[in-house]
């Protein structure tokens, strides 16, 4: 594994949201002197947090999984996820409800599930669910450890006996005719094959390997902590400062400083000047490259993931029976994807995740009121372009009903908040989406931008954009992977 060379005693992480509240954690756990710069007012990024009447919006990731990899996150300074962050595991992890009416609760036990199954789509598909899970786990336990939770620095570097294992498995197959081998009741293969649109993929072109993703929540859990997942960055910015680690907010990087290949230091908008021996940047990546001076050349461009369109509604409580998590599924599938990657078109039959956090947490609304999320898959900007000033409003509305109609009759809001592509462009995210670049073959493991970049010896960056990818977990463990590269993997 390759690191950056010399002296990496101060090191300077620019954003404090996941990928480098978790850099600055390895690295004080090891013994570095740290500085986080952050632009914005407190902790958080993608993961933030809107208050509004009195109703606590997550206005980033609702979907909390791999609860080990942020244990081991506050570990890394001797802290314990139990003392600081409690979570609950949801049960079930999701609702899913269909075109058809029917509907089926996801739980992650695998008698609960095979039960469920079995109720659902009858004895032959219960035991092909069994045989999904088991090729689940053995796929991720070939995957996590080497390929996503690993620095690799080039295709070569793959070439261990876990990827024999890998390809044995299917796992560069196709998502969709993997799954297909184990399940034939195409409303099951919809809930281990949605998770593709996660890494920016169609479930018919996405390889199996991503089906870790599935493996991840219907397997390994989906949990929820008290506070909404806005806690969570706040959480690891408390456990960071009593580690030592100093915060600037408001700090805008303007500037790094360079003595040949070497960042010196980091500047800031407000004139700051902070020395360092190594750099952790979890900037977006034409802003990293823009600070870095270079942008690396790709025989083809960078393609970004779909965005999404978030509205946040909160009112009566007329629904108490609606799960924390539901997937609604349109009639439509195939052509869902064609739309939104493809064509570049919103969905005609959308699929929605709406999300009831006060499932959970009854104190993120007022009493006897409910907050919902609905997220709508939407075109990015590049693929998609659209006059999204004039049309947020008209299609949050739109998206709406659907969520009434299938879901929420006759619920009225007292507020919304619409967080959409111009919302996400305005903060600077590339093409307007919050997912950052999609998961293809030419932009997975090796062949993603590279966390350590060429023609500057000690800058890393972390975050969503470069290795292992997009996701809660996957940045939080970039952030670890970033600390190895200064530290040399001394943990």
């Amino acid at each position: 594994m390759k690191t950056v060379p010399g002296p990496v005693n101060r090191v300077v992480v620019v954003g404090a949201g996941l990928s480098g509240l978790a850099a600055a954690l390895h690295l004080a756990g090891r013994g570095r002197e740290v500085t986080v710069l952050e632009r914005g007012p407190g902790p958080g990024g993608r993961a933030g947090r809107v208050d509004k009447h009195g109703y606590l919006l997550d206005t980033g990731p609702t979907v909390l999984t791999m609860p080990s990899i942020l244990s081991d996150t506050f570990a890394a300074v001797g802290a314990e996820l139990a003392t600081e962050l409690p979570l609950t595991r949801l049960d079930p992890a999701y609702v899913a409800r269909f075109a058809d009416g029917s509907s089926l609760p996801v739980h992650t036990d695998a008698a609960a599930m095979t039960d469920a199954v079995r109720d659902f789509a009858g004895p032959a598909e219960a035991a092909g669910y069994t045989r999904l899970r088991d090729w689940l786990t053995r796929l991720y336990r070939a995957e996590f450890g080497r390929f996503i939770d690993a620095n690799i620095d080039s295709p070569l570097g793959m070439l261990r006996p876990d990827l024999a294992r890998l390809v044995a498995l299917g796992g560069f197959r196709r998502l969709d005719g993997q799954v297909g081998r184990f399940l034939r009741d195409e409303r099951l293969k919809r809930v281990f094959t949605f998770q593709a649109l996660y890494a920016g993929e169609s479930p018919m072109h996405a390889l199996a390997l991503y089906a870790v993703i599935s493996y991840m929540d219907t397997v390994g859990g989906v949990y929820f902590p008290p506070g909404g997942i806005a806690a969570l960055p706040q959480a690891l910015a408390r456990v960071a400062a009593d580690a030592g680690v100093k915060f600037g907010y408001g700090e805008a990087v303007t500037e790094l400083e360079r003595a040949g290949s070497r960042v010196t230091a980091v500047r800031t908008a407000s004139g700051a000047r902070h020395p360092c021996d190594a750099v952790v940047l979890t900037t977006e990546l034409p802003e990293s490259y823009r600070l870095l001076g270079r942008h690396p050349r790709r025989p083809v461009a960078l393609r970004a993931a779909p965005s999404a369109l978030v509205v946040h509604a909160g009112g009566p409580a007329t629904q108490p029976e609606v799960a924390h998590h539901t997937i609604s599924f349109g009639h439509g599938w195939r052509s869902t994807f064609d739309e939104l990657i493809t064509q570049g078109r919103r969905m005609s039959d959308p699929s929605l995740l709406i999300t009831r956090p006060t499932a959970s947490d009854p104190g993120l609304a007022p009493p006897g009121r409910q907050l919902y999320s609905v997220l709508a898959p939407v075109p990015n900007l590049d693929r998609g372009p659209a006059d999204w000033a004039a049309d947020t409003g008209p299609y949050a509305e739109e998206v709406l009903d659907v969520a009434r109609t299938r879901l929420l009759p006759g619920f009225e809001p007292e507020f919304t908040h619409v967080i959409g592509p111009a919302e996400w462009a305005a903060r600077g995210l590339v093409a307007g989406t919050p997912f950052s670049y999609a998961h293809s073959f030419g932009q997975t493991g090796p062949f993603r931008p590279r966390n350590l970049p060429r023609g500057t010896d000690n800058v890393v960056l972390a975050g969503g954009a470069t290795v292992p990818g997009v996701g809660v977990p996957t940045v939080l463990i970039s952030g670890r992977l970033a600390a190895d590269r200064i530290t040399g993997g001394t943990r």
